[in-house]
């Protein structure tokens, strides 16, 4: 089924396997967000609803595999989401339950191209990398590049959490040379909940004490 968003008219198709028979359902735009209420059409033929190989579109932006990729990165006003790139299902499972405990959603990354596509149309407050995902070595990991290249107004607003064997946990000096916010050993994921905790109002008062500066010298 073809959809046209009546605010921002971006166009986009949805399975008909996604959407439930007899009955409506209400999906945000994944461009401008506005609320779009979408009727099933039982009388689309199966082979043109296979046409989209399962993919919601919109152009220009980012491609959606289907309707659940799109209400899973459909972001409210105000929520906070965190984006993972962990590989491993335990450890995955372990900072997913700490994202949310200090009241994060979580989206998975399955690979490095998922997760670039993701970083360069949506935003994320929040993001942890870990040391191997997508069988890289964090150090030549691509999504750190990226993250070092983003504009420093936006860089500004993403917490940037590695972890790996290789760190401390809470290692100031080493978060710092990996230009993140905050590092954590592997073993201690089971802390990691209070870590961030701690992690996350040290950053607060630093960057509230850090825009009252521009903002007394004119330039926030």
């Amino acid at each position: 089924m073809q959809v046209t968003c009546s605010q921002c008219k971006a166009r986009f198709n949805i399975p008909d396997g996604k959407l439930p028979k007899d009955k409506k359902m209400a999906i945000a735009c994944p461009k401008c967000k506005q609320r779009i209420i979408v009727r099933p059409s039982p009388e689309q033929e199966p082979s043109k609803a296979g046409s989209t190989n399962g993919t919601v579109k919109v152009s220009p932006g980012y491609e959606y595999r289907d309707v659940d990729e799109v209400l899973e990165l459909t972001i409210a006003e105000g929520e906070k989401v965190a984006l993972l790139m962990i590989g491993d299902e335990a450890d995955t499972q372990l900072v997913k339950e700490a994202a949310q405990k200090v009241g994060y959603r979580v989206v998975l990354a399955k690979d490095t191209r998922d997760a670039l596509s993701k970083m360069r149309f949506h935003h994320f407050p929040m993001v942890f990398l870990a040391d191997g995902f997508d069988s890289m070595d964090i150090i030549q990991s691509p999504i750190l590049r990226y993250l070092e290249h983003l504009p420093m107004s936006v860089r500004r607003k993403i917490f940037l959490v590695l972890i790996g064997t290789r760190f401390r946990s809470m290692d100031h000096m080493k978060a710092f040379a990996m230009s993140a916010n905050l590092v954590v050993n592997k073993k201690e994921l089971d802390k990691l909940a209070p870590i961030l905790s701690r992690a996350l109002l040290d950053h607060e008062q630093f960057y509230r004490v850090f825009m009252e500066t521009l903002k007394e010298v004119g330039k926030a």
